[in-house]
């Protein structure tokens, strides 16, 4: 030990030199080095983002069946409300409290125009014979529109697709302009640049925001690979990382509400079990202040099994006294 500067007159208080920073630096060093072969050893793997150009490279019929899904209105986007739309009861609500509705549309997402639509208009400079396609689509009624779609969802089983085309089978009339429209398609996505084309719609700046894109394939491809990772919602999937590796385990108590009843039941499941977590919380925090509730510690005696060893000791003490 080193020999003290300085001693208080009854020496219980001696003081040293003490170099801080260089313990702090050293600690760092230390502390980093373990870090980086703790990582290296059991961290999880890093999987990619799920992207169209892998999708139409493993499941192009994935990419197809999410078009036609947009286009037809049959995705999960069209009918979720805000902030994307205002889709009539849409909005997940207990009695009046609603604040999905409150929020308002805030993000407006049209699915058909915004996630196929949109990013195809971006490359007609590039391809002038597919604004034909788009003008007759856009041109048709709703009721039109519907029957190709329609027809389309029911040949897409027996069509033989690739990551750059589709050969439909039967009545091509009865696709109208679906054919040029989805080779197009998939010929973005296989280029990678379907996400970049959906994200800067209505913009001639590339965006920064990738909220589009993210909903792009969130629905057929995203439920496939999710199923394949175990990361689908009634397989604890908020509570995992891809591949067989601890995730958010902290947050099992959210994923457990989904799976009893009445929340996995529910249509407002998000926000009944949003406001069950918030009631808990806010009961266990003012614990201190509930009359009753404060005194169960008191009352069930359970800090004496934790601190037996202490009692057992007072209780020898007062037998020998």
């Amino acid at each position: 030990m080193e020999k003290p500067i300085r001693d208080y007159p009854n020496d219980r208080y001696p003081q040293v030199q003490y170099d801080l920073v260089r313990e702090m630096l050293i600690a760092l060093g230390v502390v980093g080095v373990l870090i980086i072969i703790l990582a290296a050893l059991f961290s999880s793997p890093d999987v990619p983002a799920l992207t169209s150009k892998q999708v139409t490279q493993q499941a192009p019929k994935l990419l197809v069946q999410t078009a036609l899904d947009d286009l037809s209105g049959q995705d999960p986007i069209s009918s979720y409300g805000p902030p994307y739309n205002n889709t009539p009861d849409a909005s997940q609500k207990l009695g009046f409290f609603s604040p999905q509705s409150w929020a308002g549309v805030r993000i407006p997402v049209n699915s058909a125009k915004t996630e196929v639509l949109g990013p195809l208009e971006k490359i007609v400079p590039f391809k002038p014979a597919l604004k034909n396609s788009l003008d007759m689509w856009n041109a048709a009624s709703s009721k039109q529109q519907t029957a190709w779609t329609t027809a389309a969802s029911k040949g897409l089983d027996k069509a033989s697709v690739t990551s750059t085309s589709i050969n439909w089978l039967g009545n091509q009339s009865d696709y109208g302009p679906l054919p040029q429209i989805i080779n197009e398609y998939l010929l973005l996505g296989h280029s990678g640049l379907l996400e970049s084309a959906a994200d800067s719609f209505g913009s001639p700046m590339p965006e920064t925001d990738r909220t589009i894109s993210l909903l792009l394939l969130q629905d057929q491809p995203d439920a496939q690979y999710a199923d394949q990772l175990d990361m689908m919602g009634d397989q604890w999937g908020i509570i995992k990382e891809t591949g067989n590796y601890p995730g958010a385990v902290w947050l099992w108590f959210y994923t457990l509400l989904y799976q009893i009843p009445p929340f996995n039941g529910s249509s407002s499941a998000d926000l009944l079990v949003v406001m069950t977590v918030a009631i808990v919380t806010l009961i266990l925090m003012l614990i201190p202040f509930i009359p009753g509730l404060r005194s169960l510690p008191r009352r069930l005696g359970l800090y004496r099994l934790i601190w037996r060893r202490y009692y057992r000791e007072i209780a020898t003490e007062s037998v020998k006294k």
